[in-house]
């Protein structure tokens, strides 16, 4: 898509997250709306899926590790044709295909059940690993959190990515600062964490989480990097584009009204 149509795409994404949620009454907008330009450019460019077969054997893959934004990832799938649009208005309902947290058993074109947040990227590694003893040409994405990359085993995969040399392993940080109980520099500081990721022995690149053309080169060099795994720090901000919570370090998990999601649906236009 050209960068016009990957903008639009995201704004379609951000109005039906809200949607969604709203529709709902309670979610996990902050860490939802915050991924969205990503999840914009992976399916409507980067990734090479096939909606008419999810389980395609030569597709990408995503890890989405912190789960509970699985309502974007949910949006951009259905708007890609995955699963009917009508599906979104069922989400964390009884008999769901969409549950809050992402689930592999229940939802077309999600990769790896979710949400037990640290554990993401060793699934991750797990697959391109997989994949690259099968001699697949295939790309595995990763998107985790910053508040879950406190936990230890995310650094254990980070280790065994090194190790393995997986170059064909893509992670993002969604480095928006806040986790559930407050900021991340409160809960526990992540320091410099483009230096840890770095004596880890990923790639690491940092960048604006929300500038679509910025994730595209950030993208085209570790697709290009053949010598180990890479990690993509992405700047962002949780509840980006969603004016009643946008950096609001409450909107881990919170009431959404059909009313505040309407507002924000008519500012975004």
């Amino acid at each position: 898509m050209p960068t016009q149509n990957l903008v639009d795409f995201a704004k379609e994404i951000r109005k039906h997250t809200i949607y969604t949620i709203g529709n709902l009454g309670v979610g996990h907008i902050g860490g939802a709306l915050s991924i969205v330009e990503l999840l914009a450019l992976l399916y409507g460019e980067t990734m090479r899926v096939d909606p008419k077969n999810p389980d395609w054997e030569d597709r990408d893959l995503l890890v989405l590790s912190k789960g509970h934004a699985g309502p974007a990832l949910y949006a951009t799938l259905a708007l890609k044709g995955f699963f009917p649009m009508e599906e979104l208005d069922t989400l964390n309902q009884g008999g769901t295909n969409l549950p809050s947290h992402c689930d592999r058993t229940k939802t077309p074109g999600i990769d790896m059940t979710t949400g037990s947040l640290g554990q993401g990227l060793s699934a991750a590694c797990g697959l391109a690993y997989g994949r690259k003893l099968d001699g697949k040409k295939v790309f595995v994405y990763a998107i985790i959190g910053d508040g879950e990359s406190q936990e230890g085993q995310n650094w254990e995969a980070a280790m065994f990515a090194a190790h393995y040399k997986l170059s064909n392993l893509i992670a993002f940080t969604d480095y928006n600062k806040m986790q559930i109980d407050g900021t991340t520099d409160e809960i526990m500081g992540l320091g410099d964490i483009e230096g840890k990721w770095r004596s880890f022995g990923w790639h690491t690149q940092r960048t604006d989480g929300h500038d679509i053309g910025a994730l595209q080169k950030a993208i085209t060099a570790a697709q290009a990097h053949t010598e180990g795994p890479s990690m993509i720090i992405m700047d962002t901000i949780k509840g980006k584009g969603a004016a009643f919570c946008e950096g609001d370090v409450s909107n881990h998990n919170m009431p959404v009204t059909r009313e505040m999601a309407d507002a924000a649906i008519a500012e975004l236009g």
